[in-house]
């Protein structure tokens, strides 16, 4: 049985800015990516089927017998059982949703083609069935995904213990601390769901954390951080501030004051000191967010919606975002007032109006901030970020402007 995730078109393209670098898979929702899900219960490692710009990073390993499985896709056991049952040319939907299908010699080289391979015995899916497919079932999910990813990390372990006795801790059998932790004088709360604290993490002194709660290898929580709960925090990042019900991908920064609620951040983004984003409308009202299907907004049918941030975004001190506001990719934002809710990739400047963030410009800070965690932007990060920039152009309205 080899395992590959494939991208669907109609869901990648509602889960972009996040998807503009990475398949649906790589998408981080509870302790581990989608990716890592599969991993861990399928026991075994998977490659991807996704865009041809991003097939150099995400490749994809054929073999004699192949499993298609949709990226959008969370496993369970019982999920994972029903699709190891299909046999040789029967496909697993729910609805009109494809889910997984068993297919040898298919020769599939993009997700387009997916379409062409499903005309297989279909089987509709009987097993608890739930798909990544909109921006917002990232927050929303996070805290359910967490406690199931809690019982496969920790299953069958033994935490290590809170050696700090000036921490104190609430239910500390549903706090799991891996090799490594370092926590000085914080609280910990658990009565309300996991903490899984990963490998080297560090919990710094006044920080206070309550579950569900998940800090990846390596990441900080500074100084009277306050996680509020429903939050993961990838690998390689420091947090500060107040966070509740978001996510954080990896090797980014929201180091200081400020509050981030109901949000995304993808990859080597950095939030500057007080910056704060809006997660409810004064009228109370269901939050609209933009929309790359629609090229437009759409509602999210959601009273809590903060900010979406594309991989390699940046803004200045206190930056003020609205409610459901989406940032793309590598875009620098500064300035007084509320920038507008949708900010294209590579853009440049703030409430005053943008610019267009050039593609050297970009590169040069990519390869500084890369270098603070010890990684290269080699060139097929490159070329990634400048198809991005291609692609994203019909969105810089000033440019057509100019």
């Amino acid at each position: 049985m080899n395992i590959i995730l494939f991208c669907d078109p109609a869901i990648r393209q509602n889960l972009l800015p996040l998807t503009f670098t990475r398949p649906v898979s790589e998408i981080r929702v509870g302790i581990f990516t989608i990716t890592e899900k599969w991993e861990h219960l399928a026991g075994m490692s998977v490659s991807f089927l996704t865009e041809k710009y991003l097939a150099d990073k995400f490749s994809l390993e054929d073999d004699h017998s192949n499993f298609y499985i949709n990226g959008a896709l969370l496993p369970n056991e019982a999920l994972v059982e029903e699709i190891k049952s299909l046999k040789l040319g029967e496909a697993l939907y729910s609805g009109e949703t494809l889910l997984a299908i068993n297919g040898d010699n298919l020769d599939l080289r993009s997700p387009a083609d997916i379409k062409d391979a499903t005309t297989s015995v279909r089987r509709e899916c009987v097993s608890t069935c739930t798909l990544v497919r909109n921006l917002w079932d990232i927050f929303v999910l996070n805290g359910s995904e967490i406690r199931s990813d809690f019982k496969v990390m920790t299953a069958g372990r033994v935490s290590h213990p809170v050696y700090d006795k000036a921490t104190i801790v609430y239910n500390e059998e549903n706090i799991f601390i891996e090799e490594g932790v370092k926590i000085r004088a914080a609280i910990l709360n658990a009565e309300n769901g996991p903490i899984y604290l990963g490998k080297n993490a560090q919990v710094h002194e006044g920080a206070i954390i309550k579950g569900p709660f998940a800090l990846g290898e390596e990441s900080h929580i500074n100084v009277g951080g306050k996680m509020r709960g429903d939050v993961s925090i990838g690998p390689h990042c420091k947090v500060g501030g107040e966070v509740a019900a978001s996510v954080i991908f990896g090797y980014s920064n929201k180091g200081h004051e400020g509050y981030l609620g109901n949000s995304v951040l993808g990859e080597w983004c950095n939030i500057g000191a007080d910056t704060n984003t809006s997660n409810l409308k004064n009228n109370y009202a269901e939050v609209k967010i933009w929309n790359y299907t629609k090229k437009g907004f759409v509602n999210t049918g959601q009273q809590f919606c903060g900010l979406i941030m594309g991989d390699h975004s940046k803004c200045g001190i206190n930056t003020m975002f609205n409610t459901g506001t989406v940032v793309g990719v590598s875009a620098n934002i500064f300035g007084a007032g509320f920038p507008r809710n949708f900010i294209p990739s590579y853009s440049w400047g703030g409430a005053a109006g943008f610019e267009t963030f050039q593609l050297r410009k970009a590169y040069e800070v990519a390869e500084k901030v890369m270098e603070r965690r010890n990684k290269h932007l080699d060139n097929t990060e490159k070329a990634i970020l400048e198809h991005i920039f291609e692609e994203t152009q019909q969105y810089r309205v000033w440019d057509k402007k100019a």
